[in-house]
């Protein structure tokens, strides 16, 4: 039998199940939803297979060849972990070096305003811009990938973090010039309630129901027309009329381009933007960043009076 490679991500969700024993509590402890932890289960058990674990009524149990793999799992992920800790205190030592994730650049004026603040505390500091794809509503900070990150709250797992708000800013709905409600001056939300709407990937988690504005809806679910993961894909679903979306106010520019328009939305409350940070990562250049942000926010114009 010829193994294809197994990612260390594949080997983490497969010892949390074994750990758990139980898929909801696993996917709670991994930050990601139960559907996605379950497909990631499968895709593995392909790769190797066999099945890993036993599902039925009395809850979950690792097989024979779960149980052989369980240790090695377990070696395994240690060794990487050591050797990432080795690497990354190699490049701390090398540089210092601020990994800022965003799934959008924050505009608004707000990143050279902070970039220059914090830049006179720390001339010595190197700041790495990230993107991170929609479906991660942490922006990079859950899997350590990003140091800080800009981010729509709420945030999943938010125990694990701090944040600091930097814009409130009124909600807007983009939608094809053609559609019927283009021509309003703004949109009550009870008019789009049966509008298909283009939603975040299932991953977001809690995140894509705020942009949905589930707790808006009366327990009416949302119709989704598309789900989109990019700005691009965004623009594409609307212009196409797969569906409505909500946004912020800042964000407004990056589909107002042709053949869609926003137009404010009514009954809903602000969207609150924020830089967020581990609140076990105590490192100055963080703190200071955090810092840096929280002045030039107080600098900018408020968003929502």
């Amino acid at each position: 039998m010829v193994m294809t490679d197994v990612h260390c991500r594949e080997l983490r969700y497969f010892l949390a199940v074994a750990e758990e024993l139980h898929f909801t509590r696993a996917a709670e402890r991994l930050f990601v939803s139960q559907p996605a932890l379950s497909k990631q289960i499968r895709a593995l058990e392909r790769q190797i297979g066999a099945p890993l674990f036993v599902r039925d009524r009395q809850g979950v149990s690792l097989t024979a060849v779960g149980e052989a793999l369980l240790p090695h799992a377990r070696r395994t992920l240690d060794a990487w972990d050591a050797g990432w800790q080795a690497v990354e205190r190699a490049r701390a030592a090398e540089r210092s070096t601020l990994v800022v994730g965003m799934s959008t650049s924050p505009g608004r004026g707000l990143l050279p305003a902070v970039r220059s603040r914090f830049t006179a505390a720390h001339p010595e500091a190197t700041v790495r811009l990230r993107q991170v794809s929609w479906d991660d509503a942490t922006a990079g900070l859950a899997d350590g990938a990003s140091d800080v990150a800009f981010v729509w709250l709420p945030l999943p797992g938010e125990e694990r973090y701090t944040w600091t708000v930097v814009a409130e800013e009124y909600c807007l709905v983009a939608l094809p010039e053609r559609h019927p409600l283009a021509s309003r001056a703004a949109v009550p939300f009870e008019e789009l309630l049966d509008e298909p709407f283009l939603a975040l990937p299932a991953d977001a988690g809690r995140l894509r129901d705020h942009w949905l504005a589930v707790d808006a809806r009366g327990g009416r679910p949302p119709v989704i027309g598309a789900e989109v993961a990019s700005t691009e894909e965004t623009y594409e679903a609307l212009v196409a009329g797969l569906g409505v979306v909500l946004l912020a106010e800042g964000n407004a520019p990056l589909v107002s381009l042709g053949g869609v328009v926003t137009r404010p939305v009514t009954g809903l409350a602000p969207r609150r933007f924020a830089l967020a940070w581990r609140t076990s990562d105590t490192r100055p250049l963080v703190r200071d960043y955090a810092r840096a942000c929280e002045a030039a926010a107080g600098s900018l114009p408020a968003s929502v009076e």
